[in-house]
């Protein structure tokens, strides 16, 4: 419920795969793409879910840092080509973000995805009109959880840490939020793993979006 804490937040910056949009199954379909391409059946479902969360240069930089561009241009292709058949919505996330828009709460996106890649998930599940900041991967240096995307985020809303909550599904959107100074949500439904992400001590774990409503106090 509203506390005292809560009620100076106005703003909200949201990681966008896994948290607003369901996009494991892209994701995961892609990974095992491309491991089969390179490293053909060294790699399964359960191996690929700790690539979830950093950028795609780290991942494959780890795994063979001579082919990080053709690894990532293989991921990408199968991405795109199977992005709209495989990335679905999470219940209560729509009904989430029309009860915060009307409150006159600011709204971010902070991701590690592509600016293309993720205005085209937001314009698939039709949220797009919900965000006139989104800040990706193309338009910062460092990463979450280096507070450099989130400090951005917030100078596009011209708001500051004091008065914003970090909401994500993996480990570097609550570090993110610590390193930065604001409040930080976890939600429960990470790939990862409740317990994963609540060893990270976020703020609150939502069960599900609308509980982001009961937390700041507002009316589902």
């Amino acid at each position: 419920m509203n506390t005292n804490d809560t009620k100076k937040i106005d703003s909200i910056l949201f990681d966008l795969d896994g948290t607003l949009i369901n996009t494991i199954d892209l994701i995961v379909a892609s990974f095992l793409h491309t491991m089969d391409a390179y490293y053909p059946g060294k790699y399964q479902r359960e191996d690929v879910i700790s690539f979830i969360g950093p950028p795609l240069s780290e991942t494959f930089t780890n795994l063979d840092a001579s082919r990080v561009e053709e690894m990532t241009h293989t991921y990408r292709t199968f991405n795109l080509e199977n992005h709209d058949d495989l990335v679905s919505e999470y219940q209560g996330v729509a009904e989430t973000l029309e009860v915060l828009s009307q409150q006159g709460y600011k709204l971010a996106i902070v991701t590690t995805k592509r600016r293309d890649t993720a205005l085209k998930g937001l314009k698939l599940m039709g949220l797009e009109k919900y965000f006139n900041v989104v800040v990706s991967i193309d338009e910062v240096s460092n990463y979450k959880p280096d507070p450099e995307p989130l400090n951005l985020a917030l100078q596009q809303l011209d708001s500051t840490a004091e008065k914003a909550i970090m909401v994500g599904d993996s480990e570097h959107d609550i570090l993110g939020g610590q390193n930065t100074g604001t409040k930080t949500a976890g939600v429960a439904w990470s790939v990862k793993g409740r317990a994963h992400l609540a060893s990270f001590h976020p703020d609150v774990m939502l069960e599900e979006m609308t509980d982001l409503l009961d937390y700041l106090g507002l009316p589902k």
